[in-house]
């Protein structure tokens, strides 16, 4: 790659309005009193060991998420909540489980290969994202939960485990002297049943505990008629202060699913955002595996979700005066699965299909078309689609430990440390298993089409794909990073970070015993980062970053693009960014605005899971994101996320073409009041209006899905500083639109809708 093609253009394009939002800001922070709380924010997320470090002296992007933020936000599942974070667009419109999410215009078929999920800084799973499995489906948000840092870019390419793109660091609770605790209970309009609940204190002198959780049941925002999302939570965390540190271990067991929600057959009438096709009469599907078509029933009810641990350890010893040993240890084991009535072909109406058997071929009419179970006449203006009943068991495991040793003096630090981490995945799939279901909520199979015969194989003449994969990974890694002042107000870091991947995988394409492909890779590659801080003003700072990062191939990198892997093609993706930021915090204003500019290259796409599709090229992003609040003294807030991006393919078939899935622009505005009603009850009203632009569904730009506008709505009240009730709104305007149109195929006629309107209430007591 050209570097000097990479980092030139970003002078060019950001630097004006980095000089005037310097100027703009200097001129104002003068005005201010220097006193300024916000500028006192702590964070621990892209420090090397997870030092504390303000958040106004960062040289890097971070997004800082309270626990009273995350609970008027509310969201739906931890994907929902990387909405707050400028610079990702999430699409968490397909349940409990199973986001996409993508990150500062990096191309990406689906899932989060740019996110990393941590937990008290130590990731829960080294690999971003494996085939049907992204990090936030091994993560739910609870009362534990303090808080959350997101952090964008940045050093990111050398702390961690090196995924360049964002990582969201979620801090528990930890007791104190004094024990508290938190009972709270909520219902919905889609029949809600949740109670979460922490205690905290300390169990002997400086040893502190925290124990929490939920309980969950719910028939789900979209109705499957049964409780098809249901969960529980433990999470307890432990704490021993000694003489010279800290002893922090924490062990989270969760067993959470819910139905995944797929696209939708759009055109049909009835057919909304309400809408899933999983329902009583069709949750039992029967497949055929293997290479003698053994037939089986499975549950699709089951759907998408984790049963899983995490148990993890944080070590901090203050080994001398200037030197601090830090350890962050994690192993996370458990089933991923998924199971789901995936669409496979566009809607077609009966009586067109009578009058036209072309529409569809493989619909050939044979008998009165019929709910196979229910008996029901299927009418001549209804419709049909195939669906594909899919069934993916991953059992999953990862032991990661991180061990950094830092020393420090009076204008600086250095650190070295070794990132060890092995992961591994065990699957079994077997998708296709096609039959032709009536389009409704709840619909089933019907009778009267050939290929629904249960004595066939289906309705997909070149068979299903059965897979029987196991792979492991192992990373070893060694990083250094200094940070050291020139002057009383300029700050540079730098860090590098040298890492060896080696990946072993066994695939057997059918499930009939045969090994089809076996991979042995050994990758080692450098990334590097380099930023300079400088604090104009007490109030007023800026910065500049470079940063050079690799996303490592995953297993089904290897597998789906062996072919390319075997002629001696990297599939090594360099990711290079470029971030001038501008932060300005007072006692009434925090804004921070960064400017990127990234380069991912090469990009490969995939189709489908074994397919080469043989597309290379880069990807070119110009952006902007802006994080900003302001607040009152008459209890007035207001919370601002936006980011404005342009990024396009360079090279390859669609060259000139804008990223897929990712909108141009988009912006949060979160506007809040809070205000007494009486001495013992305060009240607080909030809402949020989300605008999203148009967005092209594929890398050809074939399909359009159109922005849309979101409303949110809130009420909390808080009685004698304890009791508490709320009662928020999602999507309270009942907004349709599209987050994505079918991944398979773009020309085929479904898309996948945001949520719809939905209404939770809750009521809590503090002690």
């Amino acid at each position: 790659m050209n570097n000097a093609r990479s980092w030139r253009p970003l002078t060019v394009t950001l630097s004006g309005l980095f000089l005037l939002t310097a100027a703009s800001a200097t001129a104002l922070a003068q005005t201010e009193d220097e006193d300024a709380s916000w500028v006192e924010e702590i964070i621990v997320t892209g420090t090397a060991g997870g030092a504390e470090l303000r958040k106004f002296d960062a040289s890097f992007s971070i997004t800082t998420t309270s626990n009273e933020e995350i609970n008027r936000f509310s969201p739906k599942s931890t994907a929902d909540l990387f909405k707050l974070v400028p610079g990702v667009w999430a699409e968490s419109s397909g349940g409990v489980s199973g986001a996409n999410v993508f990150v500062r215009g990096f191309a990406a078929a689906g899932d989060a290969p740019y996110v990393t999920v941590q937990l008290n800084g130590a990731s829960i799973f080294p690999p971003p994202t494996l085939s049907f499995l992204e990090n936030s489906t091994l993560f739910r948000i609870d009362e534990t939960v303090l808080r959350m840092e997101a952090l964008r870019g940045g050093p990111n390419p050398v702390l961690s485990n090196g995924q360049p793109g964002v990582t969201t660091n979620f801090i528990l609770r930890e007791g104190s002297e004094d024990t508290e605790g938190l009972a709270k209970f909520t219902t919905s309009d889609y029949d809600l049943r949740r109670f979460d609940g922490y205690l905290s204190g300390e169990l002997a002198e400086d040893f502190y505990y925290m124990v929490g959780g939920y309980i969950s049941s719910s028939p789900g925002i979209r109705d499957a008629q049964f409780n098809s999302d249901e969960g529980s939570q433990i999470t307890i965390n432990l704490t021993r202060d000694i003489e010279i540190g800290s002893i922090n271990v924490f062990h989270r067991d969760t067993d959470d699913s819910g139905t995944w929600y797929l696209p939708a057959a759009l055109g049909v009438p009835g057919i909304d955002a309400e809408y899933t096709q999983v329902g009583t009469l069709n949750r039992q599907q029967q497949i055929r595996v293997g290479p003698n078509n053994e037939a089986r029933t499975i549950d699709i009810g089951e759907g998408r979700g984790w049963d899983g641990s995490v148990t993890g350890a944080v070590v901090i010893l203050d080994v001398t005066d200037n030197w601090q040993l830090t350890n962050r240890a994690s192993y996370t084991a458990g089933d991923a699965d998924t199971l789901g009535l995936v669409p496979q072909s566009s809607p077609v109406q009966i009586s067109a299909l009578r009058a036209d058997p072309d529409l569809d071929p493989l619909a050939v009419i044979v008998g009165d078309i019929e709910g196979a179970v229910s008996g029901r006449a299927i009418g001549e203006s209804e419709f049909i689609q195939q669906f594909g009943a899919w069934e993916v068991r991953k059992e999953l495991e990862a032991f990661v430990n991180d061990l950094s040793l830092e020393r420090s003096w009076d204008r600086g630090t250095f650190t070295v440390g070794y990132f060890a981490a092995s992961a591994s995945s065990d699957d079994l799939w077997s998708l296709g298993n096609r039959r032709y279901q009536v389009i409704e909520a709840n619909g089933e199979v019907v009778t009267g089409i050939e290929c629904n015969d249960p004595a066939l194989d289906g309705c997909f003449p070149q068979g299903d794909f059965d897979l029987d994969q196991v792979g492991d990974a192992t990373i070893n890694a060694l990083y250094a990073a200094t940070t050291f002042d020139i002057g009383d107000r300029f700050t540079v870091d730098v860090g590098v970070r040298v890492e060896n991947y080696q990946a072993e995988m066994t695939a057997d394409f059918g499930q009939d015993g045969t090994v089809d492909l076996a991979i042995s890779a050994d990758e080692t590659e450098t990334s590097w980062t380099a930023a300079g801080n400088l604090r104009l003003t007490d109030t007023f700072g800026a910065f500049l970053r470079l940063n050079q990062g690799k996303k490592m191939p995953t297993f089904n990198d290897y597998r789906d693009n062996s072919g390319a892997f075997a002629n001696g093609n990297s599939l090594i993706r360099d990711i290079e960014q470029v971030e001038l930021g501008a932060k300005w915090v007072t006692n009434y204003v925090s804004l921070y605005a960064t400017g990127f500019y990234t380069t991912e290259d090469p990009t490969i796409f995939v189709a489908m899971a074994g397919v080469d599709q043989g597309e290379i090229s880069t990807t070119e992003t110009f952006g902007i994101e802006v994080d900003g609040d302001w607040a009152t003294e008459f209890g007035f807030n207001l919370n601002l996320n936006a980011t404005l991006q342009n990024a396009e393919f360079d090279g390859g078939v669609n060259s000139g073409n804008t990223v897929p899935r990712m909108p141009d622009w988009q912006l949060r505005l979160t506007p809040s009041y809070e205000f007494d009603i009486s001495p013992d009850v305060e009240a607080s009203v909030y809402g949020t209006l989300t605008v999203v632009d148009d967005r092209f569904s594929d890398g050809g730009n074939i399909v359009t899905l159109d922005g849309y506008e979101k409303l949110d709505l809130g009420v909390l009240l808080r009685m004698n500083e304890r009791l508490t009730f709320q009662l928020s709104g999602d999507n309270v305007t009942d907004e349709d639109a599209l987050t994505e149109g079918d991944p398979r195929d773009p020309l085929l006629a479904n898309g996948r809708f945001i949520m719809p309107r939905s209404f939770k209430f809750s009521v809590g007591y503090e002690f």
